[in-house]
């Protein structure tokens, strides 16, 4: 793969992303709030990789599409009404019964998913033992994960007005249907709070504090995802068995946190009170005898 230009996976994931958003939009589905942002950021990569920014751009290529295969299925199982891991289970039944919820709501909802859950299956499935045990090849794929972070957190303002667009025009569909037209007040508000752009009062004046949480969670929710592969993969050199009920213990974790997501109210605070991403402990994977 040459300088200059992402490799065939990646243009694929992309050009999947994209028809599938299109689906997503037409129908109003929810869902597309994480879709669109996770179309924009699988970009961002695409682009890097293509300069290659990385100190294995072709290692990150192949784990940046199996991280995107695993939403990828999910999302295409849960269209096909089959089942799908807990954690995008609690994501999609939100979109589906909360629609209601703001786009950055069902934004981190998918970000929780996916990077809690998703990315040390990805991991995993890059990193052989063997590399896992080769201090110079781990070292330079710790160190392209660490610079994902810092293309998310280069992301994280422009988001914040794509997102903040996208809560404009959902209100304006709203209002236009009559849903919240009556009860606002002389100040531009709902009787909720919520005003005609589709934000409320406290969103507006938390936003600084938003993107601030917003960068603290990825950076800390994407190191906590370093130290899971490193559990995970020693599940892996333990035997199947070891490692699915590892992987079980993971999807109940991450699904747990998500369903803390689903309520009302500033999400980022609630993420913020609890710590970002989810540990797993490390006795998972060698128990006591008898427990």
């Amino acid at each position: 793969m040459g300088a200059g230009s992402a490799g065939d996976g990646i243009a694929t994931v992309i050009a999947q992303l994209e028809a599938r958003l299109t689906q997503l939009c037409a129908a109003q589905d929810a869902r597309r709030f994480f879709h669109a942002t996770y179309l924009r950021t699988t970009r961002a990569v695409a682009d890097e990789v293509g300069r290659q920014g990385f100190a294995d751009s072709g290692w990150l290529e192949r784990l940046d599409v199996a991280f995107a295969d695993l939403y990828v299925q999910a999302l295409a199982a849960d269209l096909l009404g089959e089942p799908v891991p807990f954690p995008w289970r609690v994501a999609f039944d939100t979109a589906r019964d909360r629609p209601d919820l703001s786009p950055v709501h069902h934004v981190l909802l998918g970000m929780n998913a996916h990077i809690n859950y998703d990315l040390p299956q990805a991991l995993l499935a890059v990193i052989t033992p063997a590399e896992f045990d080769d201090r110079a090849v781990l070292a330079s794929r710790a160190a392209d994960h660490r610079r994902i972070d810092q293309i998310l957190m280069a992301r994280v303002a422009a988001e914040d007005t794509e997102i903040s667009a996208e809560s404009r025009t959902t209100a304006s569909r709203t209002t236009a249907s009559g849903t919240t037209a009556s009860g606002t007040t002389a100040s531009g508000t709902t009787a909720s709070g919520t005003t005609a752009s589709g934000t409320t009062v406290v969103d507006r004046l938390l936003r600084p504090a938003n993107r601030a949480a917003t960068r603290r969670f990825l950076t800390e929710a994407r190191a906590k995802v370093w130290s899971n592969t490193a559990i995970l993969d020693s599940a892996r050199r333990a035997g199947p068995d070891r490692y699915a009920r590892v992987l079980a213990e993971l999807e109940r974790l991450c699904a747990d946190r998500l369903g803390d997501l689903t309520g009302p109210g500033p999400v980022l605070l609630r993420l913020a009170r609890r710590g970002f991403g989810v540990v797993l402990p490390a006795a998972v994977v060698h128990p006591q005898s008898g427990r």
